[in-house]
Parts: structure tokens; C-alpha cells; sequence
């Protein structure tokens, strides 16, 4: 099955009636799509109790992607607080206790940064999120090009098998050794990771965009004939794993939430098990 979604849910106007309370977007958002990325997981080994509600407010089939914490895949320029890297990865793991014992959990996603390139080092610490992560499905998203040149493109996708890693298929601005070309490879039979960041190649780049760089890298309308790439890329993957996941983190100008409506168009999904639409604007007990 293909399942649609976007990177988080708070942020995407379009799907909520005005006066809408924080609390309630998350619920309104499962009447829409059947997944969601957890961005917010990046910055912060959140809480037990958040995915436990996070679990209690959507219905059974519904799947979170969640983002590993930037510690983890070494991206903090903060003194970590944790004794060590195993204690880091150990809190992380039950902070997803609640999605693991659900059955919510799709994946871990563990995006890495774009000096992260193919080298000894850092496929020995591939190896050690998987020691770490082992019961937990992982996909792992690559921003350096050197895992994907002629030479190691056929190499890094069978390690990533073998380890039964989730590979990432992204469509990003190509602008460099920073950015990784599109790789419709499936490597885990559950479960294939798309991610579509948009294609704006000015923005993309700090040293091209400047002080507004986080502001507009992900400032990208897909057109229909775009999205429709992404389907044939999706039913493509589709026939080798179990679900595959279209998750829309262009949202810099609000755009995911159309695009994304549109991709289940243009693939002709309409997924059963969705909560009630704006399940929680109206309660009419006591009228």
C-alpha cells in the first residue's frame, strides 16, 4: 500500500477550519492522511507521554515516521546530555516505547547530514545504529553523493540490505556533493521511505540563499506532471516491499498539504480506517 503523508501536522493551514486549538490538529489531520513524520523528534528525545497521546488521538491504521534526534546521527553542536552515546540511544528508544507497543510505528528515520559521506568511519556507524535500533525498522536518508557514485552506488544499497535498513529515495535540488540523486531502490521487503523536499536548487544551500536559508529550502509547488513521477516512482517500489511511504516535507510556502492531496489523485488512493472528518469540532451531547 502506498501511504501519504507530511512532516508534522501543526503546520499546514489548508487542512483546518479556523479557530482550530493545537490539540485538536492531530486528530483532524487522521481524517486526511493515514501517516505523519515527527519532525519535532529531530530536536528533542521527547517525552513517553507525548506518543502515548499521539497514539490515543489516531485511529488503528495509522503510522508515524519518526525522525532520529540529531545527537544520534551527529548533528548537535550542543554538549549532549547524556553519560554516553549508549544512554542516548537507550532513552530514545523508550521515549517510542508507546508507537513500538501500539503497532504505530513505521519507522525510525535517521537523517544524515550532507558532510556524512561513504567512508570507513561512518559505515561503522551505520553498523552501530543497527546494534542499537535492532528491533525497530530504520530508514536511513544519505545527503552526501558519495554513497551514490558508480562506484559505491551498487555497494551502498546492497550494505543497506544486508543490514535490512530502510532505503530513503528523496527528491531534493541536485547542487552538489550535498545533495543525493533520485535511487528507486527498494532494500527492505515491509517497507520503501520517499521523501519529496522540493527542487528549489537556490535555496537549498546556505552559502546560495543566505541568512533566509532554513526559511526557503523547502520552498517548492509540484506541479501534476512532477507528481505524477512520483507515482509511477511509488507503484514501481510498491511491487517490492510491503508499503511504501510518501512523506511531503516541502512546506516552506504551505504546499505539502495540496500536494500531497493531489499525489493520492493522481494514484487513485483512498484509504479506509481514516478518523471521522473533524472528528472533534463539534460535540452536540447536551443540545
Amino acid at each position: 500500500m502506498i501511504q501519504v503523508g507530511l512532516t508534522g501536522w501543526r503546520d499546514h493551514p489548508d487542512l483546518y477550519p479556523g479557530g482550530v486549538q493545537q490539540n485538536d490538529k492531530l486528530q483532524i489531520y487522521g481524517s486526511f492522511f493515514p501517516t505523519v513524520e515527527i519532525d519535532s523528534a529531530y530536536y528533542a528525545i521527547l517525552p513517553h507521554k507525548n506518543y502515548q497521546k499521539w497514539v490515543n488521538e489516531t485511529p488503528d491504521r495509522f503510522r508515524f515516521v519518526v525522525k532520529a534526534y540529531k545527537g544520534m546521527t551527529g548533528q548537535s553542536n550542543d554538549n549532549l546530555p547524556f553519560a554516553s552515546l549508549d544512554e542516548m540511544f537507550t532513552l530514545y528508544r523508550e521515549s517510542i516505547q508507546p508507537l513500538i507497543d501500539s503497532g504505530k510505528l513505521a519507522m525510525v528515520l535517521c537523517q544524515f547530514p550532507p558532510w556524512f559521506d561513504c567512508q570507513k568511519d561512518h559505515i561503522e556507524k551505520l553498523r552501530y545504529f543497527k546494534r542499537k535500533l535492532y528491533d525497530v525498522p530504520v530508514a536511513i536518508e544519505f545527503r552526501h553523493q558519495s554513497w551514490f557514485t558508480s562506484e559505491y552506488r551498487a555497494r551502498t544499497i546492497d550494505f543497506l540490505n544486508r543490514l535490512g535498513f530502510i532505503h530513503t529515495v528523496c527528491d531534493e535540488p541536485q547542487a552538489g556533493v550535498g545533495s543525493v540523486p533520485i535511487i528507486p531502490e527498494v532494500t527492505s521487503s515491509k517497507a520503501a521511505l520517499i521523501r519529496l523536499h522540493g527542487r528549489n536548487v537556490q535555496g537549498w544551500q546556505k552559502e546560495t540563499s543566505g541568512e533566509e536559508w532554513r526559511a526557503v529550502r523547502y520552498l517548492y509547488n509540484y506541479g501534476e506532471d512532477e507528481l505524477t513521477e512520483w507515482v509511477q516512482y511509488a507503484e514501481k517500489l510498491q511491487k517490492a516491499c510491503e508499503d511504501v511511504y510518501v512523506i511531503f516535507n516541502n512546506n516552506s510556502g504551505r504546499h505539502a498539504a495540496a500536494n500531497a492531496q493531489t499525489f493520492m489523485r493522481l494514484a487513485d488512493l483512498n484509504y479506509k480506517g481514516l478518523a471521522p472528518q473533524q472528528l472533534s469540532l463539534f460535540n452536540w451531547d447536551g443540545w
